[in-house]
């Protein structure tokens, strides 16, 4: 069952109609013992009254008129205006002491000998009728009187109590059921006008729900939504930054591609052919760095998932990365040293992120260094900081250009780069949190210095 209506509906209506059962089975049980506590006593109270009638002072002669007028009376029991139906199922009789039956009913039982225990008891006559009844001895007078009632006038009652308090109830939850179900309709509305309102909006839509006013109850879940749709639109404006980046940056390369293309086809000469060819490689170069970097920006875009940070030690993870680039250097024709300080400098930060920032820092300044130039990577640590340091010795930079250098696709003299390596090192950097600083050189050169926080885990920032 899917529906929070209906499910709430059928526990509520489910426990009103099992409560109502309960109540009914209890009420039903009370009613009878009730109506026959009331019944026994009216037949105890009848049989006293009749008690004292026979006990009037009299002649024997009147006595026996009293019992023949009495008989008379109530052999005129019947249902009239004046009476009532169970008044001929109600029966007397009266014994002397020689067993002789001296007032009866006319719906009296007939017995083979008068009951002898007195109180009250449960009879079955010679028609098989059974009675209730109540024997009352009077050792004064020596009478014996019998008070009964047939066990069909209670029956009749406990049904006529069933029909008219059960059948109610039954028609009476009918109805609360169905106001429960209105009831439950109108509190479940501010959900219902929020499904609506999500169902009218276009699929396109991803503004965030102002729904007002809303029950405190959904306030967290319009809530929950709008954060979603704001993570949507922040991925979708990625991929749209991304595709723009792309799209942007590709067109030049890919024209420039095809212009090598077209010399080579039309190139008259082995020597011609072969510079063509040069060029035609090298802008493959460039276009698969672009490539990379465009890919690497795209993983570091901010707010996207970032490699999980753990305690690493800084100077093996350079190490390993600097053995991997030393070949590349050496083939341009640039040396590498590095200085570690000689001690572990342990960070929170991912091997992978630092690879990615220290081979482009070091591509940075390869790129502006002299031929047979050195790059140095130092390692050192200033109050709580591990400072990763980068120094090359070509011109350094000019104070004009240092704030844009984190631009994205802002490339400075160098016309085979795609302008995002400073700006992927600051990316890394703010989530690292810590910090990318430039700065030149009082000998020459520029030294790129990316600061992270020592030995403590540190909150994830996002930037670009």
């Amino acid at each position: 069952m899917t529906s929070i209506r209906r499910r709430t509906l059928t526990l509520i209506i489910g426990l009103l109609l099992a409560g109502l059962a309960v109540l009914s089975v209890f009420n039903l049980h009370d009613s009878n013992h009730e109506i026959a506590e009331v019944y026994d006593a009216q037949l105890a109270q009848n049989a006293r009254l009749l008690q004292g009638v026979m006990r009037m002072p009299m002649a024997s002669k009147d006595h026996s008129q009293l019992y023949q007028a009495f008989n008379q009376a109530l052999g005129e029991a019947k249902p009239r205006v004046d009476g009532h139906p169970y008044e001929s199922k109600i029966a007397f009789q009266v014994w002397n002491p020689k067993n002789e039956v001296l007032v009866h009913t006319a719906s009296a039982p007939s017995f083979t000998a008068p009951p002898t225990k007195p109180g009250f008891s449960d009879v079955v006559d010679l028609n098989n009728r059974h009675w209730r009844a109540f024997m009352l001895e009077d050792p004064q007078n020596g009478l014996r009187i019998w008070v009964g009632e047939r066990d069909d006038v209670r029956a009749d009652l406990v049904d006529r109590i069933v029909r008219h308090t059960l059948w109610p109830n039954v028609l009476g939850s009918l109805i609360l059921a169905a106001m429960v179900w209105l009831a439950i309709g109108w509190g479940l509305r501010p959900l219902a006008n929020m499904a609506q309102t999500l169902r009218a909006r276009h699929s396109g839509s991803l503004e965030p729900l102002q729904l007002t006013p809303l029950p405190s109850e959904l306030e967290p879940m319009q809530a929950a939504l709008n954060r979603m749709l704001a993570q949507i639109q922040e991925v979708l404006g990625r991929e749209r930054r991304f595709i723009a980046d792309a799209a942007h940056e590709m067109r030049t390369p890919l024209a420039v591609l095809r212009v090598h293309a077209q010399n080579l086809l039309e190139a008259g000469t082995e020597q011609e052919r072969r510079e063509s060819l040069q060029f035609l490689i090298s802008g493959v170069d460039r276009t698969s760095r672009l490539v990379n970097q465009l890919l690497t920006m795209a993983r570091l875009e901010p707010k996207s998932n970032p490699p999980p940070l753990q305690r690493i030690d800084l100077n093996e993870t350079v190490r390993n990365s600097l053995v991997q680039l030393t070949p590349w250097l050496l083939s341009k024709h640039l040396e590498l040293a590095f200085e570690d300080g000689e001690q572990p400098f342990h960070v929170m930060a991912s091997t992978a992120a630092i690879d990615i920032a220290l081979g482009n820092l070091i591509t940075n300044a390869a790129n502006f260094s002299p031929e047979h130039g050195v790059i140095t990577v130092k390692l050192s640590q200033a109050e709580g900081w591990c400072l990763l340091s980068v120094e090359d010795q070509g011109p350094g930079i000019d104070e004009a250009d240092r704030a844009r250098l984190f631009e994205r696709f802002y490339s400075r003299g160098n016309t085979q780069g795609a302008g995002l390596g400073l700006t992927i090192v600051n990316t890394i950097a703010l989530r690292l949190g810590g910090r990318i600083t430039l700065v030149n050189r009082p000998e020459g050169g520029l030294r790129a210095t990316l600061s992270m926080p020592l030995g403590s885990v540190v909150q994830q920032r996002s930037g670009g």
